[in-house]
């Protein structure tokens, strides 16, 4: 890489980074909107130009209709990757690399400079993720201007815990800015000793793997000060969240990143905003009264790999109350997880098969039991749940009757019928697979 290329690259971190760290900019929803509305057709006019797939997709459509354009998913973006991406790399080609880096753990390869990902693929279907170097850039400045506390020019020490490294998240070493990554496949009593070394001033991780710092910071294996945890990658559980506050005695963090972008940061109140100044994400209310809704993606920075109405399988509830950091991006109540994690329940009246939002069975155990550390709610069929519980031994029996009495009121007051329930030791181990509290196993239909 030449001096001009390096000091080109350096100009647009800068510059990225200040847009993230002004990123409430905007005085009214009405200007964001209208912002947005002019940088989509902007990005519409050049990727039309330069992928088959959206050229076929769209046309004869008016750029100024965008918001009713056909959505597309990850079985569409998959099946049409080699048409839809601009950089004119083949599925195939793109696969082999990214599980290569998966079996030797180097992360560094990349496809005529572009880098290669691959999602953990918890619906069974892994997504690949392309990323340019100028995108990197991007990427890296945005993260550090919405997540970094302080100036960028703080000496900052961050411990990255995921599943795979990427050059994606090299990038993020700049200057005073050191970067360490912690692979999640490895031993939990070597990350305590790396972590013991390095003394991070902040550490992003998976609810599940900071739980596991959590203790080892209460039972002493574990010596840091963090000044920020970053939950990442899994749904932070109340439960989760209330005892990493206690543990490390600060507000728990979020960063909402998949494949298909990075969609939502918190604020200094701790509260979690779109990162609207990047994408546009409309709502496809699954419950309108309740505020819970499925996101759909236009990400109008990614050229690479163009995200277009793309329809997420997850569940968001958004906030009704503004927060008063007086952003007038959209606040976030919860992410509550995948649509296939809804449970179904049949109905006392008619028995048709009644939808339960996960964030229903996280309350009813929550609220059960103060005695309950850990828990995992799976539905194995319309009528047949196993819950698993993590707390004092001598207390089990109390805790499952409490939390099984807990979910039938629940339930019961929604009009379904409540399942037989059966409790099983519980278990869970931190890595390649990603937690998931309420999780449906059964397919019905």
């Amino acid at each position: 890489m030449g001096v001009g290329s390096r000091f080109a690259d350096l100009a647009a971190f800068i510059r990225y980074y200040a847009n993230a760290k002004r990123g409430g900019r905007f005085r009214t929803r009405a200007a964001l909107e209208a912002w947005q509305d002019r940088q989509v057709r902007a990005f519409l006019a050049f990727v039309r130009s330069r992928s088959p797939f959206y050229r076929e997709y769209y046309s004869g459509l008016e750029e100024r209709d965008w918001q009713r354009y056909p959505l597309i998913d990850k079985t569409i973006m998959m099946a049409e990757f080699d048409r839809l991406n601009t950089a004119g790399i083949g599925r195939e080609e793109a696969f082999a690399l990214a599980l290569k880096a998966e079996e030797t753990r180097d992360f560094t390869p990349e496809i005529r400079g572009i880098t290669i990902g691959l999602s953990s693929g918890t619906s069974g279907n892994r997504g690949l993720f392309l990323v340019s170097p100028q995108e990197r850039v991007m990427w890296a400045a945005t993260m550090l201007g919405k997540a970094l506390p302080g100036s960028l020019f703080a000496e900052q020490r961050i411990a990255f815990f995921l599943r795979a490294n990427s050059n994606l998240y090299g990038s993020v070493q700049k200057g005073r800015i050191q970067f360490r990554f912690f692979d999640l496949l490895d031993d939990v009593s070597c990350h305590i000793e790396r972590l013991n070394r390095y003394q991070p001033s902040i550490i992003v991780a998976p609810p599940s793997m900071l739980r596991l710092l959590g203790e080892a910071q209460m039972r002493g294996e574990l010596a840091v000060a963090p000044a920020k945890i970053i939950s990442v990658a899994e749904v932070l559980d109340p439960l989760d969240q209330s005892f990493l506050s206690a543990c490390f005695k600060q507000v728990i963090h979020q960063v909402y990143q998949c494949t298909e972008g990075f969609l939502a940061t918190t604020c200094s109140h701790g509260t979690l905003h779109l990162n609207e100044d990047l994408l546009v994400i409309q709502k496809e209310y699954l419950d309108r009264e309740q505020g819970k809704f499925v996101p759909i993606i236009t990400d109008f920075t990614r050229t690479t790999q163009p995200i277009i109405r793309y329809r997420l399988n997850d569940i968001l509830t958004e906030q009704r109350v503004p927060c008063p950091c007086g952003s007038v991006f959209t606040p976030i109540a919860s992410i509550e997880g995948r649509c296939d994690d809804l449970f179904y329940f049949p109905s006392v009246k008619n028995g048709e098969l009644v939808p339960v939002f996960p964030d229903f069975i996280r309350r009813a155990v929550i609220a059960a039991t103060p005695d309950v550390c850990e828990y995992r709610v799976i539905q194995e069929g319309p009528q047949h749940v196993q819950i698993m519980l993590r707390g004092p031994e001598a207390k089990r029996q109390e805790m499952e009757d409490a939390v099984a009495a807990s979910l039938c009121h629940i339930l019961e007051g929604m009009g379904v019928r409540p399942p037989v329930i059966g409790f099983i030791p519980y278990e869970f181990v931190p890595g390649a697979t990603k937690l998931r509290r309420v999780e449906r196993r059964c397919t019905l239909v």
